[in-house]
């Protein structure tokens, strides 16, 4: 068993009478993606500073890349790459440049400096704009070389914070890919983000940060188990079919004006199947059928009692992943 990439027991941190970190502890594993979540205010950025040298905390234990946060921060420091929320990137200079210089102040020698710039320009697609101004870039051209500065010093752990924010959705499903990839060749990744829908899709493991506290943590199956409500929702047309199917479904809450039922159920295909073989032993057939699982957007309400979600770019309106199926 390897050791952990990021270990943090009893992490604290206060700004004057504002506690930001209240005993806060992390474990991540090596060659994952790790997502802390929670919504602006909620301490992701602070405990990324803390974790990466930026910020002292006032205490707690940290180990990161196999060294003590506090006996060690130099190797610390050499074991990471940081981007943060917003650009590092000077926009007067060329990415190129840009790029050499993160080479430099990494003292690596002038032909290996060229030589890592060369390959991390090409793995990002940014050949074409190296010899532009960065500030003629956009804003997912920014973001990849931001990263691509990250891993000039080929980090063990890289901490992104909020790295898709403002970024159009292709932008941000690009940077999705680059994390996949990072995480594929070995590198962990330490995420903070306020999108639901990035959590979900990036990590394997996910944190919620709510008042300076873990409110719960596991793997995005895991924290979906947590809230119930998951159901089948069936809609019908004709008012004699709906009473027919409400009496044979038996448990569910219906509404006599829509004319919908909603079913308790677990999502699976056992559940469903069991539901419309009661209605085809009825001898009836629901005009539209719903299916709704909890998803991440449950978990956050529930676990900080917000009425404003944590953001879901992508999201129409409601759950996104709602799957809808008309029944025939």
């Amino acid at each position: 068993m390897t050791s952990p990439a990021v270990v943090a027991q009893g992490l604290r941190k206060s700004y004057g009478d504002k506690t930001v970190l209240d005993g806060i502890d992390l474990s991540v594993a090596e060659g994952t993606v790790f997502a802390l979540l929670g919504p602006n205010g909620a301490g992701k950025t602070t405990a990324v500073k803390i974790l990466s040298t930026l910020v002292t905390a006032d205490a707690g234990s940290i180990a990161v890349g196999g060294h003590d946060l506090a006996a060690d921060p130099q190797a610390v420091r050499g074991a990471i790459g940081v981007t943060g929320q917003f650009s590092a990137v000077d926009g007067l200079i060329t990415g190129e440049e840009n790029m050499l210089l993160m080479a430099d102040l990494h003292h690596l020698p002038k032909a290996e400096g060229r030589r890592v710039t060369a390959e991390l320009l090409e793995r990002f697609d940014l050949v074409d704009a190296a010899r532009k101004p960065a500030s003629t870039y956009s804003g997912g051209m920014k973001r990849r070389l931001d990263i691509a500065m990250t891993l000039v010093g080929s980090p063990r752990v890289i901490f992104l914070d909020e790295p898709t924010t403002g970024l159009d959705p292709r932008s941000r499903h690009t940077m999705w890919q680059i994390i996949r990839e990072l995480v594929a060749g070995g590198t962990t990744v330490f995420l903070t983000t306020q999108y639901l829908e990035e959590a979900d899709q990036l990590a394997d493991r996910i944190a919620v940060l709510h008042d300076g506290r873990i409110a719960a943590e596991g793997t995005a199956k895991e924290l979906k188990r947590i809230v119930p409500g998951g159901h089948v929702r069936l809609r019908f047309a004709d008012p004699v079919a709906y009473r027919s199917a409400a009496d044979a479904v038996g448990k569910a809450v219906r509404d006599d004006d829509a004319l919908t039922l909603q079913i308790p159920s677990d999502g699976s295909q056992r559940e469903l199947r069991a539901v419309l073989d009661r209605l085809d032993a009825a001898g009836v057939e629901a005009d539209e059928l719903t299916v709704h699982t909890p998803d991440l957007d449950d978990v956050f309400f529930a676990l900080t009692g917000s009425t404003v979600p944590a953001q879901n770019p992508g999201a129409a309106s409601g759950h996104d992943h709602e799957a809808k199926e008309a029944v025939r």
